[in-house]
């Protein structure tokens, strides 16, 4: 995924190992309708997936079927980084979608669609839940687990910060986005995409920059991050251009800890390598 965390109700949900994009709406989830097609068929990539959800949500049109009518289009993360307008339907349009599709795959995904259902219902009365389960999914990816606690760790300080900047009027991920680059700027000398050049990370992939960093990488940013947050929430910055100047500190304190850190163990916090090598 992209560097900025997606809102917390928009989350990645994994069969057999395979990225399903979801978002919660009206009180259930919503999945992306390409994705679940590109399981369900073994597509090759997204483009292929898109025609033939294209041709298949035709044929039900012409057939007169509800499904294709009861989909929505709910903005998702993309595969450029950007949240897009995306084909979403809910369990029952999914399930209606899948009885469309021959699949040696279909008994199985039914199954695991009722179990993130129930799960999600889970996760509201417990919250705590999610986070195991988030551990769970970076454990089966091969994670060590001291890495996997930070991870957590930095995701709830990422949401808190989040949660600062929509009370001082942001909403939109790309004010996000230029606020985060202001503090990762501050605090290791790049922005978030130059970051992931540097770590050879494709630039238009749903590759998270962090799920690629090292321990220290993961505390410095969050250290920024969260330094950033009580500033804000201090002096209650107005405007792009005083929380860019609030950002900017809040990195600095973070960059000039990991100078300190540098310089004391002798060498650079900064890594190029990443967990895909």
């Amino acid at each position: 995924m992209n560097n900025n965390e997606v809102d917390k109700n928009n989350k990645i949900a994994l069969f057999e190992k395979k990225e399903i994009r979801k978002i919660w709406h009206n009180n259930e989830w919503y999945f992306s309708v390409v994705d679940v097609v590109g399981i369900l068929t073994d597509s090759l990539n997204y483009q292929s997936s898109r025609k033939y959800w294209n041709k298949l949500s035709q044929r039900l049109h012409e057939e007169n079927s509800e499904v294709v009518t009861k989909c929505h289009q709910l903005k998702l993360l993309a595969t450029d980084g950007k949240m897009r307008l995306t084909d979403c339907a809910n369990t029952e349009g999914i399930l209606r979608i899948i009885q469309s599709i021959p699949s040696p795959k279909a008994e199985p995904f039914k199954r695991w669609l009722a179990k993130v259902g129930y799960e999600r219902i889970e996760e509201i009365e417990n919250p705590e839940l999610a986070q195991k389960r988030m551990k769970k999914i970076y454990e089966a990816k091969g994670y060590p687990e001291d890495w996997i606690d930070k991870r957590i760790r930095g995701i709830s300080i990422r949401q808190n910060l989040t949660d600062e900047w929509r009370n001082r009027g942001f909403s939109n991920p790309s004010d996000y986005s230029i606020l985060t680059a202001e503090i990762s700027k501050a605090t290791f000398g790049m922005t978030p995409s130059e970051y992931k050049k540097l770590k050879n990370i494709p630039e238009k992939s749903k590759i998270n920059l962090r799920d690629n960093m090292t321990d220290l990488e993961l505390i410095f940013t969050m250290l920024g991050e969260r330094v950033t947050t009580e500033i804000s929430k201090k002096e209650e910055p107005d405007g792009m251009v005083e929380n860019k100047k609030v950002a900017k500190r809040g990195g600095k304190v973070a960059g000039d800890a990991r100078k300190g850190t540098e310089k004391e163990i002798g060498d650079t916090i900064i890594n190029k390598g990443n967990y895909l090598n």
